[in-house]
C-alpha cells in the first residue's frame, strides 16, 4: 500500500504546485537555518579525545596567599613551576605531562625559504601517549633525555612537508632559536579541537608545529606564550625571564584509568596542599579540583555564548516555519474534502486516509530537507568567511547530514498530524450530498 499512497501523494502535490512550493520553501528555510547553527554547535562542543576524554584530568591546587581569599573560590587554572615539577616527579598517575606554549624562530636550511616563527609546545614526553598523538616517523624523546635537557624535537607533519618534502626526517638537524635541534619524531596529522590542553594559546583551529622538552626550554629560556597570573611580590617574567614561584603559568594534565585512581589522586592533591602549607609555601586551606576533559571544557565555557544563542534562535525560526506549514497543509487537505469523502464512501478507513496524508507530508519534508541541506551548506560557507578562530571548522559531516533529513522529515510529519487528523474527520455523506 505504501507505493500506492506515495503515488497518490505525488499526484496531489503536482496538482497544486504553488502551495506545494510554499510548504517546501518553509521547511527548507527552517531546516537550513537550524542545521547551519546546529552543525557549528556540534563542531565546537565535540569531544577532542573520543573514547579517552573521561580518563584525562586537569588537576588544580591553590598556592596563593591570603589576600582576596573567598569561600568556595576556584583555585588558579594553572600551576607554578615548582608545584608542576613536584606533581610530575611524584608520578602518582598512569601518565602525566607538564607543559607550556610558545613560539620560536626557525632558520630553514632550504635556500628558498626565509626564516619564520613556528608555534611550539614545551612539554614532557608523556604528552604523546596520554593524548594519543600519532607518529608518522620516529618517536618522542625519553624521560631521561628530557631530564638531561637534550636538544631534541618532534615536529608536525605540515612542517616536515614544508622543510623536507614529506620524507622521513628523523635524525636531521633543524635550527631554531639559534640552536641546533635533532629531529627524533614526526607527528602525523593531529589537531584536536578544541585545543583543550592549553586554552590560553587558542581554543579552536590551533596547533603546534614543534614539540620541545620542557626542561630544555627552561635551560635555554625560550620565549613563552599564554597567560601568567601572580600574587604578592611575584613578577610575571618578561621575554625569556621565567616567572617567579609566586606565579602560575604552566598546564599539568594526568591520565587516571579508573574512578578509584581518580579519587585517590584527588586525595593526593589534598595531602600535597597540606604538606606545602606545613612547609610554609601555601597559606590557604587545601582547595583542589580534578576535572576530566569535557568537564574542563564546560567549566571554561569554550563554546561561544553567541553560538548557543543563535542556535536557539534558529530553532525558534524552524518552529515558526512549521506553524506556517501546518496552516498550509490544513488548507490543502481541507480543499480535498470531496476526494477524501468519496474514498471513505468506497470503503477506505480513516486510518488509511491518515496514512496517505502523512506520506504526503513526508514527501514534502524530504524535498524540503534537500532544499534545507543546500541552504545549510551555503550557511556554513558564510560562517567560514567570518574572522573567528572556529570558522574553518564549520563543515557538515555524515552524522549531521543524516540529522538534516531526519529532522526535516520528522518535523514535517509532526506538522502534518493535525491537518491529516482534521481532514479525516470529514463526514463522507455530507461530501457526497454536496457533490
Amino acid at each position: 500500500m505504501f507505493g500506492y499512497y506515495l503515488d497518490l501523494a505525488l499526484r496531489s502535490l503536482k496538482r497544486n504546485k504553488s502551495l506545494t512550493a510554499l510548504m517546501v520553501l518553509a521547511i527548507a528555510l527552517g531546516i537550513g537555518a537550524s542545521m547551519t547553527m546546529l552543525t557549528v554547535l556540534h563542531v565546537l562542543s565535540g569531544d577532542p579525545l573520543p573514547g579517552k576524554s573521561a580518563l584525562i584530568y586537569y588537576p588544580q591546587i591553590d598556592p596563593q596567599d591570603l589576600k582576596g581569599m573567598q569561600p568556595n573560590k576556584e583555585p588558579p587554572e594553572q600551576v607554578t613551576l615548582i608545584d608542576g615539577l613536584n606533581l610530575l616527579h611524584a608520578g602518582r598517575a598512569d601518565h602525566q605531562a607538564l607543559m607550556s606554549g610558545g613560539s620560536v624562530p626557525l632558520d630553514p636550511q632550504k635556500t628558498d625559504l626565509d626564516p619564520f616563527y613556528v608555534e611550539a609546545r614545551y612539554t614532557t614526553p608523556d604528552f604523546f601517549p596520554m593524548f594519543d598523538a600519532p607518529f608518522l616517523f620516529g618517536h618522542a624523546w625519553t624521560e631521561a633525555d628530557g631530564e638531561a635537557k637534550v636538544r631534541e624535537v618532534v615536529i608536525a607533519r605540515s612542517l616536515n612537508d614544508k622543510l623536507f618534502g614529506g620524507a622521513d626526517s628523523v635524525g636531521r638537524i633543524v635550527r631554531m632559536a639559534g640552536v641546533d635541534w635533532r629531529i627524533v619524531g614526526v607527528l602525523d596529522k593531529w589537531r584536536p579541537n578544541p585545543h583543550f590542553y592549553d586554552l590560553n594559546t587558542g581554543s579552536y583551529d590551533y596547533g603546534e608545529q614543534v614539540f620541545l622538552p620542557l626542561q630544555t626550554m627552561l635551560d635555554l629560556r625560550l620565549d613563552r606564550n599564554g597567560s601568567t597570573d601572580c600574587w604578592g611580590n611575584g613578577g610575571g617574567g618578561v621575554g625569556n625571564i621565567l616567572p617567579s614561584d609566586d606565579c602560575v603559568w604552566l598546564q599539568f594534565w594526568v591520565q587516571l584509568d579508573t574512578p578509584t585512581k581518580a579519587a585517590a589522586y584527588k586525595e593526593f592533591l589534598v595531602h600535597y596542599s597540606q604538606e606545602q602549607k606545613a612547609l610554609g609555601r601555601f597559606q590557604r586551606a587545601p582547595n583542589v579540583r580534578l576535572r576530566n576533559v569535557m568537564q574542563w571544557l564546560d567549566y571554561q565555557m569554550v563554546v561561544p555564548g553567541d553560538v548557543r544563542l543563535q542556535t536557539g534562535l534558529a530553532f525558534g525560526f524552524l518552529l515558526v516555519c512549521l506553524v506556517n506549514t501546518v496552516g498550509l497543509m490544513l488548507a490543502k487537505f481541507m480543499r480535498r474534502a470531496a476526494e477524501l469523502g468519496v474514498r471513505r464512501a468506497l470503503g477506505a478507513s480513516k486510518r488509511a486516509l491518515f496514512a496517505q496524508l502523512l506520506i504526503e507530508s513526508g514527501v514534502v519534508g524530504l524535498v524540503g530537507g534537500v532544499g534545507g541541506l543546500l541552504l545549510a551548506l551555503f550557511g556554513l560557507w558564510l560562517v567560514r568567511q567570518r574572522p573567528s578562530d572556529y570558522a574553518a571548522l564549520a563543515h557538515l559531516d555524515l552524522s549531521m547530514l543524516f540529522i538534516t533529513f531526519a529532522l526535516a522529515v520528522g518535523a514535517t510529519l509532526l506538522a502534518g498530524l493535525l491537518p491529516a487528523w482534521r481532514a479525516c474527520q470529514v463526514a463522507p455523506a455530507l461530501q457526497l450530498k454536496s457533490n
